[in-house]
C-alpha cells in the first residue's frame, strides 16, 4: 500500500512538531534561498494566511504593495 502526500501535508509533516527557534530557522533559511523552498513557503504562508483576521490579511497585502512599488524590477530568469 502506497502512501501519497500533496505538497501541503508533505509540509506539514516535515514542520510539525518544531520549536519556534526552529520553525523561525527553516523560513530564515528559505528566504533569498534555493528557489526549492518556495512552494514550502507558499504551503507555510497558506496556513498563516488562513489564521490572519481581516484587518491583519490587510496589512500584509498592504506591506506586499508598498514594497513592490518601491522596489525597482530586477532582471528575471524565468522569463515571468
Amino acid at each position: 500500500m502506497s502512501i501519497t502526500l500533496d505538497l501541503r501535508q508533505a509540509v506539514i509533516h516535515k514542520i510539525q512538531g518544531h520549536s519556534k527557534t526552529e520553525l523561525r530557522e527553516m523560513i530564515d533559511g528559505s528566504v533569498d534561498g534555493p528557489e526549492t523552498a518556495l512552494p514550502g513557503l507558499g504551503a507555510v504562508f497558506e496556513i498563516i494566511w488562513k489564521d490572519l483576521d481581516p484587518a491583519k490579511k490587510d496589512n500584509v497585502v498592504t506591506m506586499l504593495h508598498e514594497h513592490l512599488k518601491s522596489s525597482a524590477p530586477g532582471p528575471t530568469t524565468s522569463g515571468i
